[in-house]
């Protein structure tokens, strides 16, 4: 029965690779800017959008959970939710940066750098999708 255990290689893919550096990039955007944040404002209460540090982190997390599912799975069905699964976190992830774009921190430089790893993601993703 080993020939169902799906794909030996998951996790060698540009696509894997990209997205742990993406959940590298995150995790230091989200340290860098949680301080700034965490500061309360003059009514008493926190940035709303901190929030939005801690959705990039799972999101990216998410992201090599769902690739690494999807390179193993050996049934097509289960690989093509997967990869659609993959498509909804690099949206979520691209709108959450977007939002952090208007925190006021100086950390939002580096959202930069994270949109456009997402862009070259985007474009490993659909080569990905073809090869599964």
């Amino acid at each position: 029965m080993k020939y169902f255990s799906g794909n030996k290689e998951g996790g060698n893919s540009a696509l894997y690779f990209k997205a742990q550096e993406i959940m590298q990039i995150s995790r230091r955007i989200s340290d860098y800017l949680v301080p700034d944040m965490a500061v309360l404002n003059e009514s008493g209460k926190e940035d709303q959008s901190i929030y939005f540090t801690g959705d990039i982190i799972r999101n990216s997390h998410s992201l090599i959970l769902n690739i690494n599912k999807a390179e193993t799975e050996f049934f097509q069905d289960s690989r093509m939710q997967y990869v659609a699964s993959v498509s909804r976190l690099t949206e979520r992830l691209y709108k959450s940066c977007e939002r952090l774009e208007y925190v006021s921190s100086n950390g939002r430089d580096f959202l930069i750098v994270l949109r456009k790893e997402i862009q070259r993601f985007r474009k490993l993703q659909r080569v990905w999708r073809l090869s599964l």
